[in-house]
């Protein structure tokens, strides 16, 4: 990751943002992201392995596919030119000699007036040079009635037809889909190199919470983040392991992240990110390795931090989940597909369209917007809490006003980004 790096914040003095003497922007710690994280390396996997991994080398054809001309169709394979005028009234005759049938070579050469029975796939014997569909003969015997010219190389797949020696196959970088399995197949790959996935530790932390699953009592909270962050990691490409809840004691905190930077490539700590009395993530992280971010201009994850230990990126995510989804949707995701060899760019699905009402803002810091589309309108949804996790299941995407504007006018044109459950591959 190189060496530590410093990082100048922008000071803010508003008055909504107290708790930080000042704040990163948003471009900046982006920025810093990109400069410091790298891809990891590569590893084989077995292609039954591969569906979903990032691609960490180019492949080429070592041979064409298909290596031989084979037949399109069921029928017979013949020469062409001997069907010329057959029509249904004056078929064309051939006698059979034999059959071809897929994964065996026929040792027949096929003559003048001659035809091989074929199947789809056969390799087409020698002296062959078309198919004609079974449905366009008649059978009597070894005699085959022909009802429809077919030209040359009709029905017959040629040498290197779909893929020739040499190509290039698929570039390294590709996220693997099914289907490029099926043509890794084909050129005989039976393991490729993929981009390592990144070992993600998510530490959830508050005194306040219960695991996921259990009802809570009396004045505790259920843990929201662990699951939800978990499908995000593997969403990029990664893989969770999770640690927590947690209690708010400091020395069994570090211990944890201690730990967690030993293994992971990332280390996510979800709570105690602020700068209030049991807020001891910043204060461990910084005596650990490097704290480079406390802080970000950003509504409503403000109380975001970038770090790094050893050779552990840590990002410190507010413990209130809207706030913990948009910290880790800005800063956490683009780091985990950095190191993935995934675009840094979020995964989702963009639409412009107008502003059923105005979205005010304050100048100086990012906000993310929850929002409903409706009739091809944009509609701010009425609540905007950090803690009202509800709110990002009730839109259908979010709208980030940068940092130079005060906000949007009623209808302006923005861009909506669609919290799809399956966004576009890229």
């Amino acid at each position: 990751m190189g060496e530590p790096e410093t990082f100048t914040r922008t000071m803010r003095h508003d008055p909504r943002m107290q708790g930080f003497q000042n704040r990163a922007q948003v471009e900046d710690v982006i920025a810093l992201i990109s400069r410091k994280i790298q891809r990891l390396g590569t590893g084989p996997v077995a292609l039954r392995d591969a569906a979903s991994r990032v691609l960490g080398e180019e492949i080429r054809a070592g041979a064409p596919v298909p290596a031989f001309d084979r037949a399109a169709m069921d029928g017979y394979a013949l020469r062409g030119l001997e069907t010329v005028g057959a029509t249904a009234q004056s078929p064309a005759l051939f006698r059979c000699v034999g059959e071809a049938r897929p994964g065996l070579l026929s040792n027949l050469t096929v003559g003048p007036g001659e035809t091989i029975q074929i199947t789809t796939g056969s390799a087409i014997p020698k002296g062959a040079d078309t198919v004609v569909r079974v449905e366009s003969t008649q059978r009597t015997g070894q005699t085959i009635r022909v009802f429809e010219a077919a030209a040359t190389g009709r029905h017959v797949g040629k040498i290197g037809e779909d893929i020739e020696a040499g190509t290039l196959v698929l570039s390294a970088g590709r996220v693997l889909r099914p289907q490029d399995l099926g043509v890794l197949s084909a050129v005989g790959a039976g393991s490729v190199n993929v981009v390592h996935r990144p070992q993600v530790a998510v530490i959830i932390t508050g005194d306040e919470l219960v695991r996921a699953g259990n009802r809570p009592s009396d004045y505790q909270i259920a843990d929201m983040n662990s699951d939800m962050l978990s499908a995000l990691i593997v969403r990029d490409g990664g893989v969770p392991r999770v640690v927590g809840p947690l209690p708010d004691d400091r020395d069994r905190i570090r211990a944890e992240i201690v730990e967690a930077s030993t293994w992971a490539n990332i280390v996510l700590v979800s709570g105690g990110t602020s700068v209030g009395p049991e807020d001891h993530i910043p204060g461990i992280v910084a005596e650990l390795g490097e704290l480079a971010v406390h802080g970000v201009a950003l509504r409503p994850a403000g109380p975001t931090g970038l770090g790094f230990i050893g050779q552990a990126a840590v990002v410190l995510l507010p413990g209130n989940p809207v706030s913990c989804f948009c910290a880790y949707d800005f800063f956490a995701g683009p780091i985990i597909r950095l190191q993935g060899g995934r675009p840094r760019n979020w995964p989702y699905r963009s639409r412009s369209l107008p502003l059923a009402h105005p979205l005010d803002s304050l100048a100086g810091r990012v906000d993310y917007v929850r929002v409903k589309v409706d009739q091809e309108r944009v509609e701010p949804l009425a609540t905007s809490g950090a803690s009202i996790l509800s709110s990002t299941t009730r839109a259908d995407g979010f709208v980030v006003i940068p940092a130079n504007l005060a906000g949007y006018p009623s209808d302006a044109l923005v861009t909506v980004w669609l919290y799809d459950l399956f966004p576009p591959s890229d």
